[in-house]
């Protein structure tokens, strides 16, 4: 029954329930897609590579100089890495996932397409599946006879190219949906690799869109050193510290013109990686509080304000019979008014700043269980921020009544 009196106040001050149902109304909207982002941004830096990440090492070696024989010296580093305390396993390698560098190439189901059937990442490195650790859920690993050598391979007019490959479940899926990708063909240009094995998931080096992440392979291309060699080594958590510096010991050792470019653990790789994802996410909180913040303040303030000008009113309720809890009632239903008014253009707002998101920056578009949160949320906060004033309106004496304005 309090409807009508609380909807003719409102008409009265019309320009400040407004403000405040605007106030409300971008809060929810932006809220709510400031949430999602949030959402996305932990989804992604949550995301599983597919390799033993707490176990691996990275050590990336640069020579001074030009280096003669780099083949025979990887082999001679790789076997002393090999025999390093703690160390499972040891791989020369291209590239590590969240590298940020990421080789990467398009490949056709047909030689005769003019177009790719999908763009993947290519991994080098010979024993590379076993010192990641990724999972073969199908078919066989790659073996020293897959293999082929990456100077052979890239020397103009060679026709020097590796015959099989391992890919992940979700290019295997992508090439081929329903069906087993064991013995399948795929084509770089003209020349066909076979499907031999199958892992669960190895994720690109470098970020790209959520669809493609996964979409990897493993090619038997044996990696030489000298120029940026990248070793990979597994070990266990608690050996890592060690594993590096024993490893960096031993490789100088080896040949002492040569400059550490970087040594660090996948966890390190890792952090550096979505460095930004958390950076984004804090900022993200950051405003989210702040406009919380803000909007509590704005229904404090009205509130405050409408209690110090209708005291006269109150008195006369008070006088008339009203309880405190009548008053206090009026104030909360009032805010609550005000606030599900704000909430549905909020929530039309956030759908079109959604919109915009999606076609601007291909983001999914905005689940609606969004939206009845982030509508409690702020009915929550109405009610809290308004029960100061309320209480305040409620302790008005009814001896207000018979003063004179």
């Amino acid at each position: 029954m309090e409807f009508l009196p609380i909807l003719s106040t409102l008409r009265r001050h019309k320009i400040t329930a407004f403000l405040v149902v605007l106030e409300i109304a971008l809060t929810c909207a932006i809220v709510c897609n400031a949430v999602f982002l949030i959402d996305q941004r932990l989804d992604r830096m949550d995301m599983q590579s597919g390799v033993a990440e707490h176990e691996l090492v990275q050590i990336q070696m640069a020579n001074i100089g030009t280096e003669p024989d780099a083949k025979a010296l990887a082999q001679t580093d790789l076997a002393a890495l090999r025999q390093l305390p703690g160390v499972k396993s040891v791989a020369l390698v291209n590239q590590i996932p969240f590298g940020n560098s990421s080789w990467n190439s398009g490949i056709k189901l047909d030689p005769r397409q003019k177009e790719s059937t999908a763009n993947v990442t290519n991994y080098y490195g010979e024993n590379l599946i076993e010192t990641f650790g990724v999972h073969l859920v199908a078919g066989r690993s790659l073996t020293a006879g897959d293999f082929v050598e990456f100077a052979d391979m890239v020397t103009p007019g060679s026709k020097v190219l590796p015959k099989v490959t391992v890919i992940t479940s979700a290019l295997a899926a992508r090439l081929w949906p329903g069906e087993s990708a064991l013995g399948k063909r795929i084509f770089f240009d003209e020349d066909p690799i076979t499907v031999v094995g199958v892992v669960d998931t190895l994720i690109r080096p470098s970020r790209r869109e959520d669809a493609i992440m996964k979409l990897s392979m493993i090619i038997p291309v044996r990696m030489a050193g000298g120029l940026g060699a990248n070793y990979v080594l597994r070990t266990t958590p608690a050996e890592r510290d060690r594993t590096i510096a024993a490893a960096v010991t031993a490789l100088k050792t080896i040949k002492s013109n040569r400059v550490v470019i970087r040594k660090r653990t996948l966890d390190e790789v890792r952090s550096d990686f979505f460095r930004g994802d958390r950076a984004m996410a804090g900022l993200l909180v950051g405003v989210c509080i702040a406009l919380l913040i803000v909007t509590a303040l704005g229904i404090v303030g009205l509130g405050s304000f409408w209690v110090a000008q209708r005291r006269r009113q109150i008195g006369v309720r008070r006088a008339l019979g009203a309880t405190r809890g009548n008053i206090l009632h009026y104030f909360q239903t009032e805010n609550f008014v005000l606030a599900t008014i704000g909430i549905i253009v909020g929530m039309a707002m956030a759908y079109g700043i959604n919109l915009f998101l999606m076609r601007q920056y291909e983001l999914p578009r905005l689940p609606f269980l969004y939206l009845p949160v982030g509508a409690l949320l702020l009915w929550l906060l109405g009610q809290l921020a308004v029960l100061g004033p309320a209480l305040r309106a409620a302790s008005v004496p009814p001896v207000v009544a018979t003063r004179s304005a």
